[in-house]
């Protein structure tokens, strides 16, 4: 089985909250950035829940999906509740999965906070994920990915990785309305929407419990 252990966003590494009352928390779960990285983990995610199991806590509930999605699920569910309420309200109309070609998976969704447009989210190998990226979320404001947010990055990726974890990158891009409006036919084969230039929100890390000792 797999967890959450790491997190780096607002150039910043946060550990994970695996409570189940989320009481261990070591982050301000009010920063927009981290909405932003919790909506990518959810969104750009196949993992569900399997039925029947509302009483039992989240971490111990059995899933559908890959462990390391599995894991991201869990993560989210405890400190923004239900996922599926959240894909629910930004309903995916398109979606490439991942392969080894590419290194990343991509879905675009229509924003709940948007009637009008969509919000294209991904993830996958974070040097992969990051050559996609022109910008930053901080503090839930984009800035220019500049050599010193480039290097931060490095940093980070190195640290989170050199405690043996795995670590996939996040990013987004909300798409133009005027050029994508609802009810737009994504074309997943022929590639009718942008994937370079997005922007970066965070990292996340996390450990395999059959591999890993304290």
């Amino acid at each position: 089985m797999m967890t959450v252990a790491h997190m780096w966003f607002d150039n910043q590494i946060h550990e994970a909250d695996t409570t189940e009352d989320q009481s261990g928390a070591t982050f301000d779960k009010r920063s927009p950035t981290w909405t932003a990285l919790s909506r990518i983990a959810g969104l750009c995610n196949r993992a569900v829940f399997k039925a029947g199991q509302e009483n039992i806590s989240v971490s111990k509930r059995d899933t559908a999906g890959d462990a390391s999605e599995s894991a991201l699920l869990k993560c989210i569910e405890l400190s923004c509740g239900s996922v599926r309420k959240m894909r629910d309200r930004n309903p995916k109309v398109a979606e490439i999965s991942f392969n080894s070609t590419n290194k990343y998976q991509l879905s675009i969704h229509e924003r709940e906070d948007n009637p009008q447009s969509h919000v294209l989210v991904m993830k996958g190998a974070p040097e992969r994920i990051l050559d996609r990226c022109s910008s930053i979320l901080v503090q839930g404001k984009e800035i220019p990915l500049d050599k010193e947010m480039q290097d931060a990055f490095q940093n980070a990726y190195l640290e989170l990785g050199g405690l043996g974890e795995r670590v996939l990158g996040f990013c987004q891009l909300n798409l133009p309305s005027g050029k994508f409006p609802r009810g737009f036919k994504f074309d997943t084969d022929e590639l009718n929407f942008p994937t370079e230039k997005l922007c970066f929100v965070g990292l996340m890390s996390m450990i395999d419990h059959h591999h890993h000792h304290h």
